[in-house]
């Protein structure tokens, strides 16, 4: 080897691992929200973070982080790149766990997602439980209203309620969940029975708008290929769960929601199903990951031990 490119090598070398390194410190800003909070996760100085973002940007040539003196957010370039770290990352870490001979023992960050509702209600006692369990485990759960792709965004884990079409994705089955009719018994005692879907239409409506705005649709009548939809004027629309439910608690309204939204109010009887009979069909319920993932111990023993904790949540759902 000629001399300068022994030279090139070097130089190549030291760029690749700032790159990691810089990488690691893009990624922190963006878990804790800021480049202040990079700064107190990594032990870097506040500098030495914008630094490193700004090297990144320089490399790719396009701005990852649109700045403000509280906050950041990506840019659309920077959220492509965001994924593309992740998964960098958590290769090196796995590779870094073989080379040590580290395989059998659980430990390092594992990442899981789901909806907020699901994350709070359903994994994070189980979460607190495993990281009891395993101390040598860190975990960051990520509660978005979206379905993330697990191999894009880095992520080892998603509980999701919905039919499975990623065919890349590992899935152990939890359960069932249903979308439920509910109002409270004061309700019910003080307004026309709901017997049929149309007689909804009389009734005080509190809706959550992707699950029907100003319609409601239902399986169709026996010998019909039709599915019925029910139209209403609602008296409540809300973008959140608790919201709703805790309206049609109080006796304000009719609401239709998932039947793990439910699930605690209506053991109290604080709800009660209408309409069980024309239910649309029951929903899956998965843990995914990704195609290989298994093979990680953390991943692995977080499967053993959420499984049957979670399929004891969702077991009574579907009755």
């Amino acid at each position: 080897m000629r001399p300068d490119q022994a030279g090139s090598l070097r130089l190549s070398t030291v760029a690749h691992m700032d790159r990691i390194e810089a990488m690691k410190i893009f990624i922190a800003a963006l878990d804790e929200g800021s480049l202040a909070g990079a700064s107190r996760r990594t032990g870097r100085s506040a500098a030495a973070v914008s630094r490193a973002v700004a090297y990144l940007e320089a490399h790719v040539g396009v701005p990852l982080l649109h700045r403000t003196t509280r906050s950041i957010k990506l840019s659309e370039a920077g959220e492509r790149y965001s994924a593309a770290c992740r998964k960098v990352l958590t290769d090196l870490e796995e590779a870094d766990r073989q080379a040590a001979g580290e395989r059998s023992t659980p430990r390092g960050t594992l990442t899981i997602t789901s909806t907020v509702f699901v994350g709070v209600e359903f994994l994070r006692p189980i979460v607190d439980a495993f990281m009891d369990e395993y101390p040598a485990v860190s975990v960051r759960m990520h509660l978005l209203e979206r379905q993330v792709n697990l191999i894009d965004e880095g992520m080892d884990l998603a509980l999701r309620v919905s039919p499975l079409a990623d065919s890349t994705l590992v899935a152990h089955r939890i359960g069932e969940a249903r979308r439920v009719i509910v109002a409270s018994p004061g309700y019910l005692a003080t307004h026309p029975p709901i017997k049929e879907p149309s007689d909804l239409a009389t009734h005080q409506i509190i809706t959550m708008a992707h699950l029907g705005l100003d319609s409601w649709s239902f399986p169709p009548q026996e010998g019909s290929s039709v599915p019925r939809a029910v139209s209403f004027a609602p008296r409540l629309v809300v973008n959140n769960v608790h919201a709703a439910k805790a309206s049609a608690v109080e006796g304000h309204g009719v609401t239709r929601l998932l039947s793990y939204h439910v699930a605690s109010e209506l053991e109290q009887d604080a709800l009660r199903i209408v309409l069980a009979d024309a239910e649309p069909v029951q929903f899956p319920v998965h843990l995914v990951s990704p195609y290989g993932r298994l093979a990680v111990p953390k991943v692995r023993a977080f499967v053993d031990f959420a499984t049957p904790r979670l399929r004891a949540s969702f077991t009574n759902l579907s009755t």
